[in-house]
């Protein structure tokens, strides 16, 4: 039996097994009876190699059968029709598409007429938003008042962007959403002791957020020898730890939602490779996870 490594948090993301496919659900989630939600992992797919088990996605290499019948697997399990499911397109922008009825299948049955979407929202039930990871940020709106839903992608260049406010401010627009009502979830995802970026990064990162903010949100990396070559400047060399769960829950918080209504993961992606693909751990040889958000029919 796998042993899965839990950050310290006071909100546990929930364990689920059916079939022998394992996903996780957001306890906050669990409580509303309108909604279908959950998110993947590895275990309880078809596909080989560094795409096993359960690889969603089609564009890793993967066998396309077995791709299809991971979804069939995975939707099966978590309790929603295959052919309801809405792909994003994601290119690491702030885009946030609205989907409907029409837009059942696009990404799965058939082409998408869209590119560069990393967020999706909908209102109509039956609608299954579908996003894709491998160690980026799964972020999770639903507003229990308007019945209406947001699906979105946040690796580094979309939470410095703010794609978290991006997508309220959408379901604001189209739904008439109180963002004091959403209840979001911040899923599975690189943790900040997993996560080392650069100078660039954190340069990017500073201009996003107040400096008040800054300990909090990234600190530098301590080394015991010089990591640079001589015909390396000092401050490129400079590495730093970036808490990308924090950021996005300072999004959350900035865009006007309750702290109390923000449930943010204790689990990492690289701390468990055997259980989540991720793209750090396994140096880019690896499927793709996915989040699913619905409103029930």
């Amino acid at each position: 039996m796998m042993h899965l490594l839990r950050k310290k948090s006071e909100n546990h993301l929930q364990e689920n097994t059916r079939n022998g496919v394992l996903y996780f659900t957001v306890p906050a989630y669990d409580e509303l009876p309108f909604l279908v939600h959950g998110f993947s992992s590895r275990i309880g797919g078809v596909s080989e190699r560094e795409l096993s088990e359960m690889n969603l996605s089609f564009t890793r290499g993967d066998d396309p059968e077995r791709v299809k019948e991971n979804f069939h697997r995975i939707a099966a399990a978590i309790g929603f029709p295959y052919e309801r499911m809405v792909f994003s397109y994601q290119t690491h922008t702030t885009n946030v598409r609205e989907v409907t009825e029409k837009d059942c299948g696009k990404g799965y049955l058939r082409e998408r007429d869209y590119k560069d979407v990393d967020g999706l929202v909908t209102n109509v039930p039956g609608v299954v938003l579908t996003t894709f990871y491998a160690d980026c940020v799964p972020l999770f709106f639903v507003d229990p008042v308007h019945k209406a839903i947001g699906l979105s992608h946040s690796g580094w260049r979309g939470t410095v962007n703010d794609i978290a406010g991006v997508t309220v401010e959408k379901m604001k627009e189209l739904y008439e959403t109180k963002p004091s009502d959403l209840v979001a979830a911040i899923g599975p995802s690189i943790c900040q002791d997993c996560y080392e970026v650069g100078e660039d990064v954190i340069c990017q990162v500073r201009e996003g957020f107040l400096e008040a903010l800054w300990p909090v949100l990234f600190t530098k990396k301590e080394t015991t020898k010089p990591e640079r070559r001589e015909n390396e400047l000092a401050d490129n060399a400079q590495k730093y730890q970036l808490n990308l769960w924090e950021c996005c829950r300072q999004n959350m918080l900035r865009a006007g939602l309750r702290p109390e209504h923000i449930t943010v993961t204790d689990l990492c992606t690289c701390c468990n490779p055997e259980i989540f693909f991720s793209h750090r751990a396994s140096h880019g040889k690896r499927g793709n996870l996915a989040g699913f958000l619905a409103l029930k029919e």
